[in-house]
């Protein structure tokens, strides 16, 4: 059961990346040109929980969580196209909860928070933060 979870957030972030990417270059000026990113993740989630996000080099990265709250920073290389996020966890609580938040030049720029279903799995998986060309 591991293995999928993992295998889904990594399946789903790619795929929200290539659709991002592909239309995304209309700078409306609202990014601040930094690479400077910080991810973090919340919440009460009691499960086994991993989570998968892209790393200053723009590789996909996957590590288990083993405690909240949970954060991540670096400055992004210039070969990195964007930040992304995902996390996903099974034998947890019904209702407990995880919050997502990619922060990129000290300004969060996407916020999720996502709540376990009946089973006590929870999936969580930000839309991507393509940086302006």
């Amino acid at each position: 059961m591991k293995s999928i979870l993992k295998t889904l957030a990594i399946v789903l972030t790619l795929a929200f990346t290539a659709v991002s990417c592909s239309s995304d270059n209309d700078d409306n000026g609202s990014g601040s040109g930094s690479r400077d990113v910080r991810y973090e993740i919340t919440g009460n989630y009691s499960g086994k929980t991993s989570v998968t996000y892209f790393e200053k080099g723009g590789n996909a990265v996957n590590e288990d969580l083993t405690k909240l709250p949970w954060t991540k920073e670096f400055t992004a290389e210039a070969k990195s196209m964007g930040a992304t996020l995902s996390a996903s966890g099974y034998g947890g609580v019904a209702g407990q909860t995880l919050t997502g938040k990619i922060y990129v030049g000290g300004k969060l720029e996407n916020e999720l928070t996502v709540t376990a279903n009946s089973e006590g799995i929870i999936v969580l998986s930000l839309t991507p933060y393509v940086f302006p060309l």
